[in-house]
């Protein structure tokens, strides 16, 4: 009795949060929860980033679902990346039943379902709000990443982009880009050789063939207009909760380069646009990253250290980063690093690689004289996890084996007929709906090789007339005869010399 006592205290001292937060659940002693015992994240430190983790089927899912529907319903927008496919029920409520009630009444806690509001997202086809950036917010360097180019096919990539910078050339959608890179080798040839150094054919054919792919792939709906303005993240409903904004990636999940290109794209555009709010009390927004080893996988040392800055300067405009994975060792040791709350669930030892990295795991959490963390990974429950957040003043908290809440909204998707109904009275969905082509690089360079045609037809044309001009004066000038010519040739002044030479022979 008197562990348990002091196990609540340690508890509550480490997470009486004076400010708004959210509730997750109650800790666990000896396996068995503890009501009085209650961990709660205080919300002024969610824009220090996290991490969510565990094997499949351990409940991450369900866990992002609690933080989104509750950081909603206290004014926070959400960005989520469902690349599964199963985070839509959060528009619905959930359904309550007696498993859900008894949970409830281990951790003392009254459960109230309801929805949250959602708008939809998709980066293809599919129904919801449309998501599109030009080619020019791309920059080259992501750019090459999505083509898989060399090192040498980036750089003529950069000089592409630094001509269209000097003479105002719009890069909107792949069409322009590959306009562009048709005129480095053939009409502009000359002028990219006097600037910019000599360009190989073969190295902009190679480009060009990649975009091709990646328009086969679909990839070219991701570029154009309208362009979509982060700003749209943050809206809240009149009554003052935030929207959350799932991205339906499920579809695409075949072409992980492809949206984790995207999302460093949108985290830089993010970082740009957004202000500082230094340590405010509330974030502005959090994005939460599924399937987050995939964002990692292959990139580049240039992505990493780019992805690495945002992390490390973003939370300072308000925006908190979570990722959500299987084990933390997908998430490189530069970027863990700056994860201030993590949520463990269970992890599988089956191999001894796993149990490697159970060890490594427990080796990220602090210390506690409750738990044998390495025990306790392998021994948690479907609903159960580890967490170690901050507290008010940005120290960790106790290491607090916790079952959680659950979510309260429903935890299933969404219909077809369910999801057509959101977006259908979606105002943001119409908003990107339509598709706009503006005089851009590839409108641009027509119109100047146009020119150039019709000033070389021009040129071709006055040369043709003045060699014909020279021809025929040269013609009538051989005509012409030299007047004395003409007089000694002339029938009278023969007469004449015959007649003289006569009479002398006479």
């Amino acid at each position: 009795m008197e562990n348990r006592e002091e196990f609540i205290q340690h508890i509550q001292q480490g997470y009486s949060s004076k400010g708004d937060h959210i509730f997750m659940g109650a800790a666990m002693l000896d396996g068995q929860p503890v009501a009085e015992a209650r961990v709660k994240i205080p919300l002024r430190t969610l824009n220090r980033h996290g991490l969510i983790a565990g094997a499949t089927g351990t409940g991450k899912t369900k866990t992002l679902q609690i933080l989104a529907e509750n950081l909603s319903d206290k004014g926070i927008p959400c960005l989520l990346m469902d690349i599964k496919g199963d985070l839509s029920g959060i528009a619905k409520a959930a359904e309550d039943n007696e498993k859900l009630r008894s949970r409830h009444r281990l951790i003392d806690f009254e459960f109230t379902p309801q929805r949250s509001p959602v708008e939809i997202l998709s980066l293809s086809d599919q129904p919801g709000v449309k998501l599109k950036a030009t080619v020019s917010e791309f920059g080259p360097v992501l750019l090459s990443r999505i083509l898989n180019l060399t090192d040498t096919q980036t750089g003529i990539l950069g000089i592409i982009f630094q001509y269209c910078d000097n003479n105002h050339l719009p890069l909107l959608d792949l069409k322009d880009l590959k306009k562009i890179l048709q005129y480095a080798t053939d009409e502009g040839k000359e002028e990219f050789e006097k600037d910019y150094g000599r360009i190989s054919k073969a190295s902009t054919g190679a480009i060009l063939r990649n975009i091709v792919s990646l328009e086969q792939q679909g990839g070219d709906r991701l570029f154009g207009e309208p362009s979509f303005e982060v700003h749209d993240l943050i809206r809240k409903t009149p009554e003052g909760k935030g929207y959350i904004n799932i991205l339906r990636l499920d579809d695409i999940q075949d072409k992980p380069k492809l949206f984790s290109t995207f999302m460093i794209s949108l985290l830089a555009e993010v970082y740009s646009e957004f202000p500082e709010k230094g340590d405010a009390e509330n974030p502005e927004l959090i994005l939460f990253i599924d399937e987050a080893h995939l964002i990692f996988k292959e990139a580049s040392g240039a992505l990493m250290d780019q992805l690495e800055s945002i992390i490390k300067l973003i939370r300072s405009k308000g925006i908190g980063i979570y990722f959500v994975t299987q084990n933390p060792t997908d998430v490189p040791a530069e970027i863990l690093s700056q994860l201030g709350l993590k949520i463990q669930h269970s992890l599988r030892a089956f191999t001894a690689k796993d149990r490697k990295a159970i060890k490594l795991t427990a080796e990220n959490y602090p210390l506690s004289k409750y738990y044998d963390t390495k025990e306790v990974l392998t021994a948690l429950g479907i609903g159960e996890a580890l967490i170690s957040a901050l507290d008010d003043k940005g120290r960790p908290t106790p290491l607090a084996a916790t079952m959680l809440r659950a979510p309260m909204s429903r935890m299933d998707i969404l219909t077809e007929q369910e999801l057509r109904e959101i977006t259908g009275s979606s105002t943001l969905a119409r908003k990107y709906s339509g598709d706009i082509d503006r005089e851009s690089a590839y409108e641009l360079l027509n119109a100047k090789i146009s020119k150039a045609e019709k000033e070389e037809a021009r040129t071709k044309a006055k040369k043709e007339r003045e060699t014909i001009s020279r021809t025929t004066t040269r013609k009538r000038g051989s005509q012409r005869q030299n007047p004395v010519i003409k007089v000694l040739t002339s029938a009278t002044f023969i007469r004449g010399v015959m007649s003289i030479l006569n009479k002398s022979f006479k």
